[in-house]
């Protein structure tokens, strides 16, 4: 390969690098977007948002197909090595975490219509926005942390996932005992209990990004950390 060939291939690479990066972010923006209309449209009763979030989902899927065949092809025509392969497995996965994230949005956009059709008011629901505000930041600053490779700021989303496991904790408490209270209200109750697995879901999946952008930063793994309060024996002794 001679010096002109070579550097004609490293500047197809980077241009390909760039494109690929820049349709991650685009689809951390979708997503993240995707998590605060679909809290406000059940915070509103918003139907036609709802409906919105879940059309426009089909922007994070074609996003999402086009990053797959680009990391295909980049993978297969560049042979990239050590540093660049590390990253570009990172990018590949991470698109695909996004798009998880838009699909938890949209299922939170499905129970819209569910949740609005009763005009009775579940108390507990009143706790979502606040839950799906911190879920949009995990999932906004783990992009960030990938967007500018900052590993501190990956480290911090990864910890910060903690809050969010407690918060669904206390919610579950919130709705499960309400529920026991109100056995009328079991059926939209139980729509507002999928809605928070939903957004502690999106956690999980923010906190995903953040060990991907951290090993593509450093080449090491993020340590194991212990979730938060575990839903399934917070009942036990009582």
């Amino acid at each position: 390969m001679n010096l002109s060939t070579a550097q004609h291939t490293v500047s197809a690479f980077d241009a390909e690098i760039h494109d690929l990066r820049a349709m991650v972010l685009e689809m951390g923006d979708k997503s993240t977007s995707a998590i605060v209309r679909a809290i406000q449209a059940l915070e509103h009763n918003d139907l036609a948002l709802a409906k919105a979030v879940i059309a426009d989902d089909k922007e994070i899927d074609e996003l999402e197909r086009r990053i797959d065949a680009l990391s295909i092809q980049t993978i297969a025509l560049r042979a990239p090595m050590a540093d660049d392969l590390r990253h570009l497995i990172a990018t590949f996965k991470i698109s695909s975490i996004a798009e998880r994230i838009g699909d938890y949005a949209k299922n939170i956009a499905k129970r819209v219509p569910l949740v609005a059709e009763s005009t009775r008011k579940i108390e507990p629901a009143s706790l979502l926005p606040s839950m799906a505000n911190i879920a949009a930041e995990l999932v906004r600053d783990s992009f960030k942390a990938y967007a500018d490779g900052d590993a501190d700021l990956a480290v911090s989303v990864w910890a910060r996932d903690q809050t969010l496991d407690h918060f669904y904790t206390s919610i579950f408490r919130a709705i499960i005992t309400y529920m026991v209270e109100n056995p009328a209200f079991i059926s939209e109750s139980a729509h507002l209990l999928f809605i928070a697995k939903n957004l502690e879901r999106i956690g999980d999946h923010a906190t995903n990004i953040a060990e991907l952008t951290y090993f593509a930063e450093t080449g090491r793994q993020m340590p194991d950390r212990n979730k938060g309060d575990n839903v399934g024996t917070i009942w036990d002794g009582q």
